[in-house]
């Protein structure tokens, strides 16, 4: 028989994505409809830890769904890492009446849930990252709006590096993961588009690209370095002393988890965390919820983690057959 869950928390934890608040939103108001109360977890397991817990009521969640970041706030907990850490939140969770527990994060995320889980506290996970790097789900909540902030900002260098004829190296997040990488570089009409994933350092190859292409008469050259490569800096220094041509590295960082949510990270989180509400209150446990080929799903938390994500061997394949 299904556990009865009365009262659940929410928690934003690892590196923030856009969307995230729409997600806590649909949690908060799914299960109040369910008939739940709900607590809003601050700054992750940390907070979590540090019994930064406080009510949430529908209102609570009003006029957040376009805002980027989360409103919960998250953090990076070493403490949770460890079993004394993990008692300690079971034993805050119970104190406070959280028998169930959402959590919108990334791979290391759900292992925090999956400890909770095995001490009792019912959990499920919801992926929040903009690496789309969580291998049980075609989207991860984020992405969307990441990659389209970059797409953005690569057309914009990419016009003032044609102006001056230069070299462009634009470095994209992603951590280990090359799709932001992958997507920008075809959206972007990229020259090079270097993957984690697939890069063998042939740095030379790249070098005979811009050369080949100046010959062509292309005036300029836009590579897209993905930061599981990095480097950007010194590599533009070699790709110059190289081939005589002006380079340049502009890496995007953090500007990329910032800003309003699209319209499909709004509407997927939306439902993400409204499926993630309705298997709790069904009593599930140990979940991760995911899209996968066009629907909404949920896998055990375990069989997530050990799934296994590469970059798509035709659409890496057609990103180099464009770039001709």
């Amino acid at each position: 028989m299904a556990k009865e869950i009365k009262t659940i928390g929410v928690l934003t934890s690892g590196g923030d994505a856009p969307g995230m608040n729409a997600a806590i939103r649909a949690v908060v108001r799914k299960s109040i409809d369910n008939g739940l109360k709900v607590k809003g977890i601050k700054k992750g397991y940390q907070g979590l830890l540090n019994e930064e817990i406080i009510d949430m009521e529908a209102r609570s969640v009003s006029d957040i769904i376009q805002r980027g970041g989360t409103i919960l706030g998250t953090a990076r907990c070493m403490d949770f890492m460890t079993e004394e850490g993990q008692q300690r939140g079971y034993e805050i969770c119970k104190k406070h009446g959280i028998d169930g527990l959402v959590v919108i994060g990334g791979d290391g995320s759900y292992r925090g849930a999956q400890a909770l889980s095995r001490h009792g506290i019912n959990t499920i996970g919801i992926p929040g990252t903009i690496d789309l790097d969580i291998a049980c789900t075609d989207y991860t909540i984020g992405f969307d709006t990441a990659v389209n902030t970059a797409m953005q900002a690569i057309d914009k260098v990419r016009d003032t590096s044609s102006s001056h004829e230069r070299c462009s190296i634009i470095e994209v997040m992603g951590r280990n993961a090359g799709y932001i990488a992958l997507w920008c570089g075809v959206a972007t009409g990229g020259d090079d588009i270097l993957l984690p994933e697939k890069y063998d350092y042939n740095e030379q190859q790249i070098i005979n690209n811009i050369i080949a292409n100046r010959k062509k008469g292309k005036t300029h050259h836009l590579i897209i370095n993905a930061e599981g490569i990095g480097h950007s800096t010194s590599m533009a220094r070699r790709v110059e002393a190289a081939t005589g041509i002006e380079t340049r590295a502009t890496i995007l960082g953090y500007m990329q988890r910032g800003g309003s949510p699209t319209c499909k990270d709004r509407y997927y989180a939306s439902i993400m965390g409204s499926y993630a509400a309705d298997i709790l209150f069904e009593g599930k446990t140990n979940r991760v919820v995911g899209y996968k080929h066009g629907e909404f799903t949920d896998f055990d938390i375990e069989e997530a983690l050990q799934m296994q994500k590469d970059i798509p061997p035709y659409q890496y394949e057609i990103s180099k057959a464009l770039a001709i």
